[in-house]
């Protein structure tokens, strides 16, 4: 398309980052009903904006569309919620949060965080789209607004005298595609000397470590410190300080506050981490267009992989149904000709099936039953916690198998 536009800077996007063919929404899961319809497929194509450095995507689906009836619950993995404990152990202790503090998240999905602050007995907001999603939250005793965030959305809150001491929005600036009326929002529902803390997985980390699986349709940009740093100043905010965390597969945890504040110094920390994305190559067209050659490589691994323990007569099952593998065997072409079935933790997703491939899901103690030689962990970034829930696999010789960064058996 012609008018093909940066969401940021307005800017024509002209260069590829990686090409992923059609695929499905990672989230439309399929009930048993639905297998023999049709399924919608989308070009799944990322360009980088040669302006500002942001990778994104068209937006082919509305965000009201993708979020309002949601399949991720986070309270289903152990490692995101000790992660969360620790945050707000810092948090309230760095910067002395109080009864008298409110603590606002922006798609706060089922109450996963805010639960801990009010285990201390900080007020808190969530903010959620899903009604699903946050139906769970308020059976936890979580106060949950729900709304898609934005200017009116904060508006709304303002003028009922909420406003947030501390502004937190984890893994959901990926999923918004009007960045402007986002981040626009989010300083309006900022106290004076409020802070703002966000985590997203960190482009630098996707590029260098193939993380390819990591792009699908629910996530309309892709983001470097650099591109997020011009994002905020646009709209008043100033980036003082920022974090690597090991978090779906490496992410950053930025702090921001009003830029007439200036409450907070800026960190050496900040420096530190444009110039190793200038180092890595951020600012430089090539490094993006070389992406998709090694994205190509990844999948030729991992179908190596696939092809020749199926040759051998091994079964394999896959562990999860995040979205990112529904990139990844979608990308590849992996169904049911190379995995049998896969298994989840979360009973919202268990008697559905993956969108495209078909694939089942089942409870995870069908692998029990059925002893499988390889586990495709889907949701690699997690592979530490599942493979010591599932150690019991080695009893029966089977192996655990993560495809990104490169393909590993275990």
């Amino acid at each position: 398309m012609e008018d093909r536009k940066c969401r940021f800077c307005d800017a024509a996007l002209t260069v590829t980052c990686v090409d992923l063919g059609m695929t499905p929404l990672s989230n439309s899961y399929l009930h048993q009903g639905s297998l023999d319809k049709k399924e919608s497929f989308y070009p799944l194509h990322a360009y980088v904006c040669g302006e500002c450095f942001l990778v994104q995507l068209e937006k082919f689906e509305s965000a009201e569309h993708i979020f309002s009836d949601y399949a991720y619950f986070s309270s289903y993995s152990d490692s995101w919620l000790e992660h969360m404990k620790q945050y707000v152990s810092e948090i309230t202790s760095d910067y002395e949060l109080t009864s008298e503090s409110l603590v606002i998240e922006v798609a706060s999905n089922d109450g996963y965080l805010l639960q801990y602050f009010k285990e201390l007995n900080i007020p808190v907001l969530g903010v959620e789209p899903a009604a699903n999603v946050a139906k769970v939250a308020k059976e936890k005793g979580i106060e949950t607004y729900v709304n898609f965030f934005g200017r009116k959305a904060a508006s709304e809150l303002a003028s009922m005298g909420k406003q947030a001491d501390l502004l937190i929005g984890n893994n959901v600036l990926a999923h918004v595609p009007d960045l402007h009326d986002f981040v626009e929002g989010m300083s309006l529902a900022l106290k004076p000397n409020g802070i703002i803390t966000m985590e997203f997985p960190h482009l630098l980390r996707l590029m260098s470590e193939n993380q390819f699986d990591t792009i699908y349709h629910e996530h309309f940009s892709y983001f470097s410190l650099i591109t997020v740093m011009k994002i905020f100043a646009s709209k008043k905010l100033t980036v003082f300080d920022v974090q690597e965390l090991p978090t779906h597969g490496g992410s950053i945890r930025i702090y921001a506050q009003h830029k007439e504040s200036g409450e907070h110094p800026v960190s050496s920390r900040v420096e530190n981490m444009l110039k190793k994305e200038e180092s890595f190559g951020m600012y430089d067209l090539s490094r993006y267009t070389a992406f998709s050659e090694n994205v190509k490589a990844t999948k030729r691994a991992i179908l190596e992989f696939f092809i020749t323990a199926k040759n051998e007569g091994k079964t394999i099952v896959g562990y999860g149904a995040p979205a990112k593998g529904n990139t990844l065997l979608n990308y590849c072409g992996v169904g049911m000709d190379f995995i049998d079935y896969t298994v989840d933790r979360s009973p919202h997703k268990q008697g559905l099936f993956l969108p495209g491939t078909r694939i089942p899901i089942y409870d995870p103690i069908k692998i029990a039953e059925t002893k499988p030689d390889y586990i495709l962990i889907l949701p690699w970034n997690l592979k530490d916690e599942i493979s010591k829930q599932m150690k019991h696999i080695y009893e029966w010789g089977g192996r655990f198998v993560v495809p990104v960064p490169e393909v590993e058996v275990f």
